[in-house]
């Protein structure tokens, strides 16, 4: 088994024992893209939208499947990954393409998307790899890609307020240990080490302060009960 097949494995077990909360969250996403088209008005042509580390698509395919969208960009830094969520999706009515491409290079790219501002972002456990200041640079260029009446739904781990990231880290960890029994020791030290080393989790309060700074207008729709996984609507002013 080759080095991303293991670490894609690895992240499957996490996500199929929903050992963060994915049910509930896909379970949010859902009601919120689903809310957000009816109150979208007649006569405008099909969503575009725009999903931002979109993964394997093992979770939101079932969602994008009965969407009545325009056109749909599925984005990943792990070029691996995107032949599984294009195949997920190969019997849809609407146009897919896929790029393997960062988040912030997208979001900061004038044009990024050929056919005009996007209508709906969507980004999963991603914008947490991304330094504070990346994170504020993300937000304002996504709020440059979206069309007026848009929305990013940003699903992701976040830090309480006041909270420092070594806190944060040491209960996160204290959470594996304690709690993540269907991952075998190995693979839950390979994530310790990942998160460590790579995870930035915003600071809650904070970062709803940047993106209020850079134009959006923030909404908390779910939370977690372990006081990391969330998931936040953000729509332009």
């Amino acid at each position: 088994m080759d080095l991303f097949e293991h670490q894609w494995s690895t992240y499957r077990r996490v996500v199929d024992a929903d050992l963060m909360e994915h049910q509930a969250l896909s379970a949010a996403t859902s009601t919120a893209i689903e809310g957000w088209l009816a109150e979208r008005p007649e006569g405008q042509p099909p969503p575009r939208m725009v999903d931002l580390g979109c993964g394997d698509l093992a979770l939101l395919a079932s969602l994008l499947r009965r969407l009545p969208l325009g056109s749909y960009l599925g984005l990943d830094c792990c070029a691996p990954v995107l032949p599984r969520a294009a195949a997920r999706l190969k019997d849809v009515p609407y146009p897919c393409s896929w790029r393997a491409q960062d988040l912030l290079s997208w979001a900061l790219e004038p044009g990024a998307n050929e056919s005009g501002p996007v209508d709906l972002l969507h980004s999963s456990f991603a914008v947490h790899h991304l330094s504070d200041e990346q994170k504020g640079q993300f937000l304002s260029g996504a709020h440059s890609q979206l069309a007026p009446g848009g929305m990013l739904l940003w699903a992701d781990v976040f830090r309480e307020s006041g909270e420092s990231r070594d806190s944060y880290l040491q209960r996160y960890v204290k959470r594996i240990r304690r709690g993540w029994h269907a991952l075998p020791a190995e693979e839950s030290q390979q994530v310790i080490d990942h998160l460590s080393s790579f995870d930035h989790p915003a600071d809650a309060a904070a970062i709803q302060r940047t993106a209020e700074a850079c134009g959006w207008d923030w909404q908390w729709l779910w939370r977690g009960q372990h006081r990391a996984e969330a998931l936040a609507r953000l729509t332009p002013r």
